[in-house]
Order: structure tokens, then C-alpha cells, then sequence
């Protein structure tokens, strides 16, 4: 597979930043946790919020809970550092978390507790393909759903096994991830929260400090689509305009008039504030975009489109920091009031190599709709705005939205690797990996998906 990959040789680095080590003990009030008080927390860069607190789970509750030689693990409520998302990483990113996991939280600077509420254990099917440099890393963690919580300052978590007497034991080194996306700050010419866009771009203002090497580069592979260096948007573009950028790119779109929907706008990288410093320096192609694979993020639907901006940084500083991927796992997000977010660094035109369908990530794209879909119907507006990404997108490589494509697995749990496999165009994550993602109601509306975006291609 790696012969379909190719590098970047535009960035040049230095070595990744050292990460110091902290402590943070829980209040007097709270019961002692005993030898898990030990608390690493990732360093406050200057010019980019956010931080990690990464607490080790001991044992918890009497010891005739134990199931298959494994006891509840977790911890008792304490105070810990402002956070907004969380998640439960483990040593082996090889090893399943068989069991359920269970957080409540409380709010910044209030009293009241939530009620339990249950992560989602399913990251084993997302991340990259096996065999690949970035499956190998010896960064890489099993790791949970992250989860978004609002602004909270207590929590408390139990992780426990399955019932039955002979299931596997729990994962070793089983750690909570707290993430602080940083200040919140809504996205350039969103949906929701443009008026305080001024502001919010005024306090970082004159004071700030010219690109690093990192955002320099994340930012030129979009220069041919009108977003001067440090753009926070990609303007969107009439269908007539999108043909004729298209064809004079030679962005896959060979024909005289190929069908391809009108480019939407689409918030970057420095839109929503990613820290280029964080992912791996180089970019990685696979030689086309083939497929379109539907996800939602798993991470609760208790946002606002405001904060859709510290969503996505706090996934991004989960996936790379937490669980060790190379970047932001999925090529693109949308969120419930239908902002499009570039995703992975490498050029939202491009066919970036992505880390969200685990065992066909090369030649298709991810696409995340931020919240869980379940039993919650998707709203329209994210629905109707997959169907524009996918019609711009899918048309730059030629691809019909209702038409069928194969791919070649890449290993997982459905399809054994080298399995070649015929999808739609557009599909949802759980054809290509068992899975429950996109949650069904999602999934539901994946048909109707499909004939839009073909209508906005162009075709009959």
C-alpha cells in the first residue's frame, strides 16, 4: 500500500517539543486516590492554548467486583484543572477495551454533578491502516470515543469489565485524558457567533507573531484556491467558477466540462485554530479520492456551533496527544449548523491520507459530523453540507456520488487486507468496518445524501 503514498518534501523541522511533566493532587474534601494523584500534564504553548492532564486509573470498589481477574477500574470524584473533553486511553492500541465506560462531571465553578454518562468504546475502528508508518509509531494508544463535556472542573469515572467470568481482563495502563481546547473563539464566518469574529481576531491582532514553518506550510497547500497565507476561509465558489478552477488545476477533473459541484466555503486549519506544531511536520497523499466515508464524531451532541472551534481542537489534541495519531484523524468535519472544517493538513483539494476508517483510508476521504447519531436525528443543515463537500470533492477525482466504487482493504475486522470491496461512492463507516458509526440515524440519511449531491454535480 505505502507504493500509493507520497511524502511532502515541503517542510523542514526541528524535533518534536519535550513535554514537561506536573502534578496536580485532588482537593482536601475529596477522598484520598491513593498512588493514581500522579498527574502528567502536557505544556501551555504561548501562542496556542490547550492543555492534557492525563490521570492513571487504579482500582476501585470492593474486590468481589472483580470479573475475569480484572477489577472496576477508575477513579473517585476529585477537582482537577478546567477541561471540556474527555476520553480513556490505554497502553496497546492492539488491545480491546472489553467493557463499558462511565464519566460524570461538573461544571466550571458550579456544584451539581451530571449524571453518569457512557463513552463510546469504539476507536479501534477508526485510526490508520495496519502495516502503515503511522499504525507503527510507537505513540500509538488504544484509545476510547472522546467525549465533550463543556467547561468542567470535578470528575469521576469507573471503567469495568464485562460480567462473564472468563472475559479478557481490562487493558493495561488505562489513563483519562482531560483536554483544554484553550479559550473559546467562534470560527471565521460561521454560522453561529460571526459577530464577535471581530473581536476575537483583534485580541490575537498586531501582537502576533509572523507563521511558523508548520503553519507557513499548512497553509500554502491551499494558496490555488484563493486563501492567501493564514487564511481562516476558503471562499466558496459559483459551479462555473469551481469547472473552470478545476480544469485549469488539473485537479483530477480531465474533462472539458466534468460534473462537480460548486465549491462550498470551508473554515481551515488556522480557522479553528489548530496547533501546527502538534501534528507530524510532513504531508501524506494516497493518489486519489475514490469514496467518501460518513462518521459522526461520537462526542455528544452538548455543543454549540460557537464552540464547534474548541471541539475540533480538542479532538485534534486527543488524537495526536492522547492516542498518538500523526494529525486530526478525519480529512474534513461539519458541524449541526453546517460549517465545513478542513480536517487534516496536507490541502482540503488533495487527496490527503486520513486516519478514520480503519483498513480503507487510502484513496477515500473521512468526513465526521461532529456529534453523536444514534437516536438523534442529524440536523439538515450538516446533512445538506456533506452533500456539497461530497459534490465538490468527489468531483475533483471524477467520482458519481450515486454511483459504486471498489477498494482494496486494507485490514480490519470486516474485510480481510487485500479484500477488494465495492461501495457506494458515499458510504458510511460501518460499510467498511462493524461498526454502529455512523449511528443509524445518520446512516439513514445517506441515500437522500447521495441524490443531492449528485444534483448539485450537475447530473441528470
Amino acid at each position: 500500500m505505502r507504493a500509493n503514498l507520497v511524502s511532502s518534501v515541503a517542510v523542514t523541522c526541528t524535533a518534536a517539543l519535550a513535554l514537561p511533566l506536573s502534578l496536580v493532587t485532588p482537593a482536601a474534601s475529596l477522598p484520598p486516590a491513593g498512588p493514581v494523584d500522579m498527574v502528567s500534564v502536557d505544556s501551555v504553548d504561548t501562542d496556542v492554548a490547550g492543555s492534557t492532564q492525563s490521570l492513571p486509573l487504579g482500582p476501585i470498589g470492593t474486590t468481589d467486583r472483580a470479573v475475569g481477574g480484572t477489577a472496576t477500574q477508575g477513579l473517585t470524584r476529585r477537582d482537577v484543572r478546567p477541561f471540556s473533553l474527555l476520553g480513556v486511553v490505554w497502553d496497546d492500541a492492539r488491545a480491546h477495551l472489553h467493557g463499558t465506560v462511565q464519566v460524570r462531571t461538573r461544571a466550571a465553578g458550579g456544584s451539581e454533578w451530571s449524571p453518569w454518562q457512557d463513552v463510546e468504546i469504539h476507536n479501534e475502528e477508526h485510526g490508520a491502516d495496519p502495516g502503515t508508518p503511522e499504525a507503527d509509531t510507537a505513540a500509538l494508544r488504544g484509545s476510547t470515543a472522546p467525549l465533550w463535556v463543556g467547561e468542567s472542573d470535578g470528575v469521576e469515572i469507573r471503567v469495568q469489565p464485562q460480567a462473564e467470568r472468563d472475559a479478557a481482563p481490562l487493558p493495561a495502563g488505562l489513563r483519562l485524558e482531560l483536554v483544554d481546547p484553550g479559550p473559546e473563539r467562534a470560527a471565521p464566518g460561521s454560522r453561529s457567533g460571526a459577530a464577535t469574529e471581530a473581536t476575537a481576531d483583534s485580541a490575537r491582532g498586531a501582537a502576533q507573531a509572523a507563521p511558523t514553518v508548520e503553519e507557513a506550510a499548512a497553509s500554502a497547500v491551499n494558496a490555488h484556491l484563493g486563501a492567501p497565507s493564514g487564511a481562516s476561509v476558503i471562499p466558496a465558489l459559483s459551479r462555473a467558477a469551481t469547472v473552470t478552477e478545476a480544469t485549469e488545476a488539473v485537479l483530477g477533473a480531465a474533462a472539458a466540462k466534468p460534473y462537480i459541484g460548486p465549491r462550498p466555503k470551508i473554515i481551515t486549519r488556522k480557522g479553528w485554530g489548530a496547533d501546527e506544531k502538534m501534528r507530524a511536520k510532513s504531508f501524506v497523499y494516497t493518489k486519489a479520492v475514490k469514496a467518501a466515508f460518513v462518521h459522526h464524531s461520537a462526542t455528544g451532541n452538548n455543543y454549540t456551533c460557537r464552540q464547534a472551534p474548541s471541539l475540533l481542537r480538542s479532538i485534534y489534541r486527543y488524537h495526536v496527544k492522547s492516542s498518538g495519531w500523526r494529525d486530526f484523524g478525519y480529512n474534513f468535519a461539519v458541524d449541526k449548523c453546517g460549517n465545513i472544517y478542513e480536517g487534516r493538513a496536507g490541502g482540503v483539494a488533495k487527496p490527503v491520507l486520513g486516519a478514520h476508517t480503519l483498513g480503507f483510508n487510502t484513496n477515500s476521504m473521512g468526513i465526521a459530523v461532529l456529534g453523536s447519531y444514534s437516536s438523534t436525528a442529524p440536523p439538515a443543515a450538516a446533512v445538506n453540507a456533506v452533500a456539497k463537500l461530497t459534490a465538490w470533492k468527489l468531483g475533483l477525482h471524477g467520482a458519481n456520488p450515486k454511483g459504486k466504487t471498489t477498494l482494496t482493504s486494507g485490514g480490519g475486522n470486516k474485510y480481510k487486507k487485500g479484500k477488494k470491496v465495492k461501495f457506494n461512492t458515499i458510504a458510511g463507516h460501518r460499510d467498511g468496518f462493524a461498526t454502529e458509526c455512523p449511528g443509524g440515524r445518520l446512516y439513514s440519511k445517506l441515500g437522500a445524501t447521495r441524490t443531492a449531491s449528485a444534483k448539485y454535480q450537475g447530473r441528470p
